[in-house]
């Protein structure tokens, strides 16, 4: 709870999966949290779930491919609670296939999502933080933003990307006392899989998620253990996988 309590965290993709178990665990040690996504009931249903347990939440509809929509999450969150101490650029998509299947669409919508949504979340929260010369940036990567394999050429593509966009983000931000953090989970338990079309490699990666998916609590610990560092210590990357995961 040290370092946590008080905090004004803006979450994308926070309606399911590793952005509501961030929630739920960052609620529970006393942040505000502002939860952002597409799907409004589901939103409301958390904002409601966690407000009965004492805890301070808002809900807003947010689709990050849309800059204006993200910007004004985070202007929602300041305007609510005053500040923003915590933005989480956890929105993702993976719709993995092999290059040769031609799925152009789905590269359109990992890029604008996957990287995109992310500089979004970074544009809209960073005025903020430089005026207040404070504040942390956690990203979301994967352990396919550190390996590639058949199938998820793309989606490495862009995974990769964020960890160049958080070490070049880390490095320009020193002069306002702001902390980056990027996370790169392995198989974790949430909708991500479904989004996957292609047959082949849609059963590849559901058998390894049957077999060694843990739960999101283990990436909201993640997030707790990166944030609840004293103000001087900034942890730069964390890569986590399940122990039997080998890939």
């Amino acid at each position: 709870m040290e370092n946590i309590q008080g905090k004004v965290v803006v979450i994308t993709g926070a309606s399911s999966g590793l952005g509501e178990a961030t929630a739920r665990l960052l609620s529970a040690q006393g942040a505000s949290v502002v939860l952002g996504a597409r799907r409004l009931d589901r939103l409301k249903t958390l904002a409601d779930a966690l407000a009965a347990g004492g805890g301070k939440a808002l809900a807003v509809v947010t689709d990050v491919t849309n800059r204006d929509q993200v910007k004004r999450l985070v202007d929602t969150a300041v305007q609510k609670f005053g500040r923003i101490d915590v933005i989480i650029n956890n929105a993702g998509l993976m719709p993995q296939s092999l290059i040769e299947s031609l799925k152009v669409d789905e590269w359109d919508r990992m890029i604008d999502v996957n990287i995109k949504g992310v500089l979004y979340g970074i544009a809209a929260a960073l005025p903020y933080m430089k005026q207040q010369k404070s504040g942390q940036i956690i990203n979301v990567s994967s352990v396919a933003g550190h390996k590639v394999s058949p199938g998820s050429t793309v989606y490495s593509a862009t995974k990769f990307a964020v960890r160049a966009l958080s070490e070049g983000l880390r490095q320009e931000v020193k002069p306002y006392n702001i902390r980056t953090t990027v996370i790169s989970p392995g198989a974790v338990a949430t909708e991500l899989p479904n989004s996957v079309t292609d047959r082949d490699v849609a059963a590849r990666v559901q058998k390894l998620y049957k077999e060694v998916a843990i739960p999101a609590d283990s990436f909201a610990r993640a997030v707790a253990f990166a944030m609840s560092q004293p103000e001087d210590v900034d942890v730069n990357e964390i890569l986590f996988r399940p122990t039997r995961q080998e890939y």
